[in-house]
């Protein structure tokens, strides 16, 4: 049984969980807020939870460190992590984790976008805290009682660039030649820039034509096996041969041109065959260029694009689009549908093949109506009568 006692003015309440006492302060001179907060601690008690003073020692910090532990124990993107609770310790650093509320989740959100930061930034960083907050609950014991609500932004960052197969010939007879394979595997697969540079030899099976991602090798760690097309088992084979001629015996499907390692940096030649193309200006980081960008070029394509438009080809080629979905790696439908872009010669050839189908159709001959009522067919005015 708890009790309830005096330190001068100020009412104390006194409890046991398994056996332990704790003492806390109500901060009041009237004994019913001391009784009141005596019997909210014991329910909290009798249904497992912890008392509300642990929670109240909780900092944000720890629950970031919390974090961070379990990026490096899962192998996730670490340096990301570390870049969001950077931001987030701007404002939440030395708060207990019982005083982030919502609303100061929203002050936190209002700063941000005064800052400048992008609503995708924002709720990447969002998405942190909410992690935290839910790592917290999940604890033995747990060091969050109640994960306040946590409002994310609406994103409009859908990108809407792909290739039409003749750019994409220019582009790559434009590059390095040690860049061919590598763009080329990009355009026809659809792979992250990442699966396609980290890409070993140990994971390609040229005799049978395939190549695999094993569980936790992709983006949402999900195995994943393609089968390749003439083309690109040649453009494989001829890799292989590279590698053997090199003598330097790379690990690395497309390595760098001097086959020492994987490709790590190609914006700058990328940036410049796209100019020398007259497809833009590609990304817009480029430290070999001084001009800037946006004052000289438009914008112009990224690798990425390359994902976005093996999906569109994959559709249109006829391939199920879950079947496509497996091989460019999509996990969710939702963000598929975001790169199954539709083009203006897709719209052109959607309103096309409508003609021809009603062309088709009997009983639509055009200027003549049915009139139900009589079961007679009458001649209707036509606009060039």
């Amino acid at each position: 049984m708890g009790s309830i006692y005096k330190r001068g003015n100020t009412y104390w309440i006194k409890y046991y969980r398994n056996g332990k006492p704790y003492r806390e302060s109500t901060k009041s001179k009237k004994e019913s807020d001391a009784k009141r907060l005596l019997k909210k601690r014991e329910g909290e008690i009798a249904n497992g939870k912890l008392p509300g003073i642990y929670f109240d020692k909780v900092l944000f910090d720890n629950l970031a460190e919390d974090m961070l532990l379990d990026y490096r124990i899962n192998g996730k993107n670490l340096k990301r992590g570390k870049q969001s609770i950077k931001h987030l310790k701007g404002t939440f650093e030395g708060y207990r984790i019982v005083d982030i509320t919502t609303p100061k989740i929203q002050d936190y959100i209002e700063s941000r976008i005064a800052e400048g930061a992008a609503n995708a930034t924002i709720n990447r960083e969002l998405a942190a805290l909410k992690f935290m907050f839910n790592l917290g609950a999940k604890q033995t014991p747990p060091k969050v009682g109640l994960v306040p609500y946590v409002p994310m932004l609406k994103e409009n960052n859908v990108k809407k660039g792909f290739f039409e197969h003749g750019q994409f010939l220019a582009l790559r007879s434009a590059l390095p030649f040690h860049l061919h394979g590598f763009v080329t595997f990009a355009y026809k697969v659809g792979w992250r820039e990442k699966e396609i540079s980290g890409l070993t030899w140990n994971q390609v099976d040229l005799l049978q034509g395939i190549v695999r991602l094993e569980v936790g090798e992709s983006k949402n760690d999900e195995g994943r096996t393609v089968y390749l097309d003439g083309e690109l088992k040649d453009m494989l084979q001829q890799q292989w041969e590279s590698r053997k001629k090199s003598g330097k015996l790379c690990p690395f499907v497309f390595p760098n041109e001097e086959s020492t390692g994987p490709i790590r940096d190609f914006r700058g030649a990328w940036n410049k065959a796209c100019r020398d193309t007259g497809l833009g200006y590609g990304y817009k980081k480029d430290k070999g260029y001084v001009v800037k960008w946006q004052d000289t070029y438009p914008s112009g394509p990224t690798l990425h694009d390359f994902r976005r438009t093996a999906v569109r080809n994959m559709v249109r080629a006829g391939v199920p689009e879950r079947v496509a979905m497996m091989i460019s790696g999509h996990k969710t439908r939702s963000v598929f549908d975001r790169y199954n872009i539709v083009s203006e010669s897709d719209l052109r050839l959607a309103a096309q093949q409508q003609a021809t189908y009603l062309e088709k159709q009997t009983g639509t001959i055009s200027g003549t109506i049915v009139n139900f009522g009589t079961k007679k067919k009458e001649a209707a005015f036509s606009a060039t009568s």
